[in-house]
């Protein structure tokens, strides 16, 4: 996977102060990657050190008054140059810079005061459609024995345990808010795994319970909130789900985003909720686009064959009508299920990064079986076990 990162990220002196500010988690990334590193400034034949320079009244001004808006620009568009050559689908670059700043960059009063907005370099990529992040997202989303990832694992899927080097096991039944009455399903198994993958740290659940079995949407979200209390930030949820014509086509796929149509959500049903400052979750960006590009990048340095779309969550049991399923293309939907909706919500609303994967064992209004389910599943076994244990290894 190839990757564009700051040069100041990676240790290089090249900024405005003479100095840099290596990350230990780019650092980390860039020697799994093949990292191209870049500083439009240096490009721009700015000197270092260099007086300080923010964006004010829609150019670049330096501290002593020089205008620099079009030498930015053309740093900018030499680093968009390389970028594109090298096909990076993703950008790591330092926050705060009018150059690389991917949310926030000084407010051109040289007082340290930061607004909302993009730099130069960054508008360029985020108009390219290439991922670009800052070094917090990276660190954020690394994991550690006090962070471990989680992952839940749905119909099929429940063999990725068998990978774990165990730890410590702990039965569904013995985590807080799961239902003491229920019983795992055919293909599901109720005891979770801690211990490593790929000496990746992580905490595997090979298995979940569903809203159309009676039980509520916080019970269904009690295994998030259990790995969430285990530390983990990063959570994968993986699920079967049936593929809409004309969006999707069976096989694997990255979740993009979610439409809820559940008619639960277990925020409503969270007594905890009475104790956080807002119930109101921001769902944007729900599945998280660094963890989403990462997973792309896998899979096409892999040759798995991926496909990205739209989830919606349904209640159940019963399978999709071909009215239901039409009306669902017209709504930009590409893979329809049973579970991750609520989960999703529960994860978002703990501050937890969500990585979205799926396997379309079916095509939506044409029916499935459990058996064909897993007859699938096998079949995609392989390639499900290596884009998550890539995935893992970037991280």
């Amino acid at each position: 996977m190839r990757i564009v990162v700051s040069d100041c990220l990676r240790g290089i002196a090249c900024r405005y102060d003479g100095g840099a500010k290596p990350s230990g988690a780019v650092l980390s990334l860039c020697a799994k990657v093949e990292a191209l590193g870049v500083c439009p400034e240096r490009e721009a034949g700015l000197p270092v050190p260099r007086p300080p320079a923010e964006q004010r009244d829609g150019g670049v001004w330096s501290a002593d008054g020089t205008n620099l808006t079009s030498a930015f620009a053309a740093g900018a568009q030499t680093c968009l140059d390389k970028a594109r050559d090298c096909g990076a689908p993703l950008a790591v670059l330092k926050e705060k810079s009018p150059s690389c700043g991917p949310t926030c960059v000084y407010d051109g009063s040289y007082t340290g005061r930061l607004v909302k907005g993009a730099g130069v370099f960054a508008r360029l990529l985020q108009e390219e459609g290439i991922c670009v992040v800052n070094e917090d997202v990276v660190k954020a989303c690394k994991p550690s024995v006090e962070h471990p990832v989680a992952i839940i694992l749905g119909t099929g899927l429940g063999h990725l345990a068998s990978l774990v080097r165990p730890v410590r096991r702990i039965g569904y039944h013995d985590i807080e808010g799961f239902p003491a009455e229920a019983r795992p399903m055919e293909g599901h198994s109720f005891e979770a795994t801690i211990g490593s993958v790929d000496d990746v740290p992580v905490i595997v659940y090979p298995g979940r319970i569903h809203l159309y079995q009676g039980y509520s949407a916080a019970e269904v979200s009690a295994l998030v909130r259990h790995a969430h209390r285990l530390g983990a930030c990063d959570i994968v949820f993986a699920c079967a789900t049936g593929a809409i014509e004309g969006n999707a086509h069976t096989g694997l796929g990255i979740i993009s985003d979610q439409i809820n149509l559940t008619g639960r959500n277990p925020l409503a049903e969270w007594d905890e909720i009475r104790d956080v400052d807002s119930p109101f979750v921001d769902m944007t960006d729900a599945y998280s686009p660094y963890l989403r590009t990462l997973a792309r990048g896998v899979a096409d340095d892999a040759g798995i064959a991926v496909e990205e779309g739209v989830y919606a969550g349904v209640l159940g049991p019963c399978l999709e009508t071909q009215a239901e399923a039409a009306m669902m293309r017209q709504m930009g939907v590409s893979y329809v299920g049973m579970s991750l909706a609520c989960e999703t919500i529960m994860a978002r609303a703990l501050g937890m990064n969500v990585l979205g994967l799926t396997l379309a064992t079916n095509m939506a209004g044409d029916g499935a079986t459990h058996d064909k389910v897993a007859e699938v599943a096998a079949e995609h076994a392989d390639d499900f076990e290596r884009l998550v244990r890539g995935v893992l290894r970037l991280l």
